[in-house]
C-alpha cells in the first residue's frame, strides 16, 4: 500500500467516524476538567468508603481548570471542613482520597485519637466496639461520619501535638484514622494538589466476594 492510498484510507476512517471521535474527545475532556470517577485502593476511608468503591469526583468543585492540566483558570468556590477530596500528592507521590479536617489558619490536635479543632474536641460519640475496634460518630462543622479506631493497631498516629494550617494548604485525615497515611505522614495538602470533591458511590464490588456488586452502595452518598 502507498502513502498516497494509506493517507486516503485514513482520511475515509475518520470522515466515517467523526461522530465517534468527537464523543470520545468529548467525553476525555469531560473527564479530565469537569467529572470524572475514581476506583479507591486501600481502605483508608473505611467505613465510609469501602475497597471496590467506585466513586464520582467533582472537579469543578473547586476550580476551573484548563483540561489535562493542573491549570486553574478560577477559583470557584473554598473547600470546607468534611469535604472529601481527591488531591495529586506530591509527597506521596500518588492520588489520594481523604477528608478535610483543617482550613488555612486553623489549629488542629489530636490525643487518643479524639480531634481537637481550635481548641476544642470535636464531637465525639463510640457507636459500638468489640475485639479492640471502635467504631465512633464525629461531626465536624455539620457534618457527621463514621470513624474506624483500630486499637490494634501503632499507637504513633493516634496523637499529635497542636499544628496551624497554613494558607492555602488543609489538613487532611483518612476516617479509617490507625490505618491512613494522610496529613499526619505527609504533612498539609496545597490546594493546588486538589482535584475534586467525591460526592456519591456509583457502584461497588466486593473484593472478598469474587467481586459480586453491592447493592446496597449503589448510588449511595458519602455525606
Amino acid at each position: 500500500m502507498t502513502n498516497k492510498t494509506s493517507r486516503v484510507s485514513l482520511k475515509r476512517l475518520l470522515k466515517e467516524n467523526k461522530n465517534l471521535i468527537l464523543f470520545i474527545s468529548l467525553m476525555c475532556v469531560f473527564r479530565s476538567a469537569v467529572a470524572d470517577w475514581y476506583t479507591v485502593p486501600t481502605g483508608s476511608m473505611l467505613p465510609t468508603i469501602q475497597l471496590g468503591d467506585r466513586i464520582t469526583v467533582n472537579k469543578m468543585a473547586y476550580d476551573l481548570r484548563v483540561p489535562f492540566s493542573s491549570i486553574s483558570v478560577y477559583e470557584i468556590a473554598e473547600p470546607e471542613r468534611g469535604d472529601i477530596v481527591v488531591f495529586e500528592s506530591k509527597a506521596a507521590n500518588e492520588r489520594l482520597i481523604k477528608r478535610i479536617i483543617g482550613l488555612p489558619g486553623d489549629r488542629i490536635a489530636m490525643l487518643d485519637d479524639v480531634v481537637f479543632l481550635n481548641g476544642k474536641a470535636l464531637p465525639y460519640k463510640v457507636t459500638r466496639q468489640s475485639d479492640g475496634k471502635v467504631i465512633t460518630e464525629e461531626k465536624i462543622d455539620e457534618i457527621s461520619h463514621i470513624v474506624n479506631i483500630d486499637k490494634n493497631a501503632p499507637e504513633f498516629l493516634s496523637s499529635f501535638s497542636e499544628v496551624e494550617v497554613p494558607k492555602e494548604s488543609y489538613l487532611v485525615l483518612g476516617d479509617n484514622r490507625r490505618n491512613s497515611s494522610d496529613s499526619r505522614v505527609y504533612g498539609f495538602v496545597p490546594r493546588s494538589e486538589l482535584r475534586g470533591k467525591a460526592y456519591h458511590v456509583v457502584f461497588s464490588s466486593d473484593y472478598d466476594n469474587y467481586y459480586i456488586p453491592r447493592s446496597e452502595r449503589v448510588l449511595q452518598s458519602l455525606y
